[in-house]
């Protein structure tokens, strides 16, 4: 959706113009989480002007309480009305990166971040990293008193419609929501799940795209509950059938040339395209702790539901982490199949751009193509094509993720060591959780 630099006049305009009578100042934690500070228009002017002060001490894996004050700085390209009205008039929304009070940016930004990598894309001669996401969600029903249940609302799978697909008129509804906002959707089917959706919108660069990500899921819960319906983006919300994945498809420019395609190349990638394709196969155990940052998303990468779990890459099988769509021209791009949505975008795509930016300062070479059924190979097979295991647990990601430097250094010492112990604690918590498997597999038994 195309970004308009708008002036704080124009804003101001607008916002007079449409009853816009609240502003949500949004930003997103190290977790992923959406946050925002809701200020009344009349505070516009000192938003504006960058003096918008929070409590950053407040903020999972911010900044202590004895340095809490932080600045919220608007981008004013992402300013935006929301298309439902409250009984209080309109809300619209500005994304912000958050500043240290020197005025410089505060290091456990996760936006701030990812433009730290950008800068490092610049460095080699590249204009723009761009990303087109595929995530995918469920709904489940809401019992009257508005609680979650885990009861699907279809029987549908992939590509099917009403009667079988019974969240069609809330994916509909969703569709026109984004398009409201400025979205170009692409494509909105079932997924092959029942209860399970995809909606695709247009690429964008990463920044914005990324945005875009967070806006479409708030976007999707909201639209979710007025149809008495929960929308989640858990990878794994099921036992038995298939999780919701996040496919990323990336591709590099310099000015409007994809600097992914050759025309005369074998298979008409650029030499450029295969050092990247390197990188991210070089680095993928490591990047996985923050592409699959939470225990559930392990219940996903593993064989039998599409997702993958070995790093290999191919230029049509779907089993491999790392796909070449057909599509050549400007259109070439690599598609990352492991990512989930539960995932920080922010930090995904920095780790995974700083993943294939050192691929081509090293000028590394990809492993061969593999073009059949990994899933069917023996364990010899794999390794003589030199053919990996993703981590199968968090625990295990982690590990990965603390001996690569590359990938500590993509996330910068702050949000590193916050993201981990994070990330220590959540796995410390689940294994002294018992769960009603355990309890059925033993408790009698033993």
């Amino acid at each position: 959706m195309p970004r308009v630099e708008y002036t704080a006049e124009q804003i101001k305009q607008i916002a007079n113009e449409e009853n816009v009578r609240f502003l949500r100042l949004m930003f997103t934690d190290i977790m992923g989480t959406i946050k925002n500070v809701e200020v009344p228009i009349s505070q516009l002017d000192k938003v504006l002007d960058n003096k918008m002060m929070f409590d950053g001490s407040s903020i999972e894996g911010f900044v202590r309480i004895e340095e809490s004050d932080m600045y919220l700085y608007p981008d004013v390209t992402t300013w935006m009305i929301f298309p439902w009205e409250t009984d209080h008039g309109k809300v619209a929304r500005l994304i912000c990166d958050v500043y240290n009070p020197d005025g410089t940016p505060f290091a456990g930004d996760p936006r701030g971040n990812l433009k730290r990598s950008l800068k490092h894309m610049y460095d080699l001669g590249f204009t723009s990293f761009n990303l087109g996401p595929e995530p995918e969600f469920f709904l489940f029903k809401l019992d009257e008193d508005g609680e979650i249940t885990t009861d699907l609302n279809d029987k549908g799978g992939y590509f099917d419609f009403a009667p079988t697909d019974m969240g069609e008129n809330c994916r509909r509804d969703i569709v026109l929501e984004l398009e409201r906002m400025g979205f170009e959707v692409e494509a909105s089917h079932h997924e092959t799940a029942p209860g399970q959706h995809e909606i695709d919108f247009k690429y964008a660069e990463v920044i914005e795209a990324c945005d875009n990500i967070q806006t479409f899921k708030l976007v999707v819960k909201t639209i979710a509950r007025k149809h008495g319906l929960h929308a989640t983006f858990m990878p794994k919300p099921l036992f038995g059938i298939a999780g919701s994945g996040m496919h990323c498809n990336m591709s590099l420019f310099k000015g409007e040339e994809n600097v992914f395609f050759d025309e005369n190349a074998d298979k008409q990638l650029s030499e450029t395209a295969y050092q990247f394709l390197a990188g991210l196969v070089e680095h993928a155990r490591a990047y996985t702790a923050v592409c699959n940052p939470t225990v559930n998303s392990y219940k996903r990468l593993i064989p039998g539901f599409e997702a993958p779990v070995y790093v290999a890459w191919s230029g049509h099988n779907r089993s491999p982490l790392i796909r070449v769509p057909e599509s050549r021209g400007l259109s070439t791009r690599l598609e990352l199949r492991s990512v989930d949505p539960s995932a920080n975008p922010y930090l995904a795509m920095a780790v995974l751009l700083e993943a294939g930016l050192d691929g081509i300062r090293r000028g590394l070479t990809p492993p061969p193509a593999v073009d059949r059924n990994i899933y069917v190979m023996t364990e010899e097979e794999r390794e003589a094509a030199q053919i990996y295991d993703l981590p199968s647990t968090l625990h295990n990601a982690l590990k990965q993720l603390r001996k690569d430097p590359t990938m500590v250094d993509a996330l910068g010492d702050h949000i590193y060591g916050n993201f981990v112990e994070a990330k220590r604690m959540e796995w410390a918590a689940y294994r002294q959780s018992v769960s009603e498997w355990e309890r059925e597999q033993y408790l009698e038994l033993y």
